[in-house]
């Protein structure tokens, strides 16, 4: 087909322009664009009725066919035009199957993303409902909201079992809290998400599960599954220190090199210490963690103990403790440090899911909360096109330290 016999012909957009002196006369309620989509999916239906059928409307083919037409039937379907009243075609038979506009369709094509949009965006069914009616003018019952987001369920449960990457260089760990109603309480949940860092330097959700206690246990499950899910290998895991969780990456991926945060140590820290010291301890520990080799910073925190222990006994023997957890960044280059040091990575996505929670008192169910982050992350996840910074750099550093397993 050419692309002239694609063309639309402009004289005849002129000619149904002629009448109309407004942009309400073109795009109102009754405004000419509506009336064109309803003329257009009318002849439409009407097209694929002479096709299903195999002759045209009163052609001599018809007769003694087994099938004709047999009247029309109403429809009205809602879309970012409104609501519009169309006729439907039909066959004696009842064997015709439109497709422009299916059977049970009652919204355009391309609504439903729009509630799925806003819903992502954290807005309530009942604020959802409200949007609709001010801007498109449709009155949407809140069943129909839920029913368009509940199918949502079914790609959260694919998502979810989806086969990963054999080898992730990197991957982060964290947490969420979110009310959950369990029966006539309302409880504080966790959901956990894994973020892991592939090939090209690209941060990705490996997973996200509920859980209503944290503990080895369970985070021995969430490492388990993503071993069963193909992942074999990981070079480094960065925790914040929740509890269990360096055990249990330990006993499924032996060789992973698990990364306290170094921001949470820090923060920890300095909750123990008074307001008006705080920046002097912050600039000690600096020297700790910021220095050029594992030896260095043994001998700065030796230096932090005899300073700051009479004051603060806890600091320092909590950064012993968690010593073999702290130090593994120290053996990368200044620029690498950044990516591996801190669980920024994903704490900056679990900001963003608490600005989308923050409007909702509580979820009815799991399966609700799950929906709803589900969204939100495909939202964010849209940006992560580049690679994280450094990149370049920290794979050729990996295949240094970790020469043998870059290929499984």
């Amino acid at each position: 087909m050419t692309k002239q016999s694609n063309a639309i012909n402009l004289d005849l957009i002129d000619q149904l322009l002629a009448d109309y002196k407004s942009p309400e006369d073109v795009l109102g309620e009754n405004g000419l664009l509506k009336q064109l989509t309803k003329a257009v999916l009318e002849r439409a239906l009407k097209a694929e009725l002479s096709h299903h059928l195999g002759y045209e409307k009163h052609s001599p083919e018809g007769k003694n066919s087994g099938n004709s037409r047999n009247g029309k039937s109403k429809k009205t379907l809602k879309g970012e035009f409104g609501t519009l009243p169309i006729d439907v075609p039909r066959d004696r038979q009842a064997s015709f199957e439109p497709k422009i506009v299916a059977k049970g369709q009652t919204r355009f094509t391309g609504f439903d993303d729009k509630i799925l949009s806003l819903y992502a965006r954290g807005m309530t069914v009942r604020d959802i409902q409200a949007h609709l009616e001010e801007i498109y003018q449709v009155e949407i019952s809140p069943a129909l909201i839920s029913q368009v987001t509940d199918a949502v369920i079914d790609e959260v449960r694919g998502w979810q079992s989806r086969p990963l990457e054999a080898l992730y260089r990197i991957i982060y760990l964290d947490a969420i809290m979110v009310k959950i109603r369990d029966g006539a309480h309302i409880l504080n949940k966790a959901i956990y998400l894994v973020i892991g860092v592939n090939l090209e330097g690209i941060k990705e959700v490996l997973g996200m599960w509920v859980a209503q206690t944290e503990g080895a246990k369970f985070w021995l499950w969430v490492v388990t599954e993503l071993r069963n899910r193909g992942v074999q290998d990981i070079f480094i895991a960065c925790v914040d220190g929740l509890k269990g969780l360096p055990e249990a990456i330990e006993r499924v991926f032996p060789q992973t090199e698990v990364q306290q945060c170094i921001v949470h140590m820090v923060r920890q820290s300095l909750n123990y210490v008074n307001w008006k010291q705080r920046k002097e301890v912050a600039a000690d520990l600096r020297g700790v963690y910021s220095a050029v080799s594992r030896e260095q910073a043994e001998l700065r925190l030796e230096e932090f103990s005899e300073k700051w222990d009479s004051q603060y006994p806890t600091i320092s023997p909590s950064w012993r403790r968690n010593w073999e957890r702290i130090v593994p960044f120290l053996a990368y280059p200044q620029e690498i440090r950044k990516v591996i040091y801190t669980t920024n990575a994903i704490e900056s996505v679990n900001r963003g899911l608490r600005k989308i929670i923050k409007n909702r008192g509580s979820f009815p169910n799991d399966e609700a909360a799950l929906k709803l982050l589900y969204l939100a992350l495909s939202n964010i996840s849209q940006k992560w096109t580049k690679p994280i910074k450094e990149w370049k750099a920290a794979l050729n550093r990996f295949a240094i330290v970790f020469e043998g397993r870059l290929l499984l």
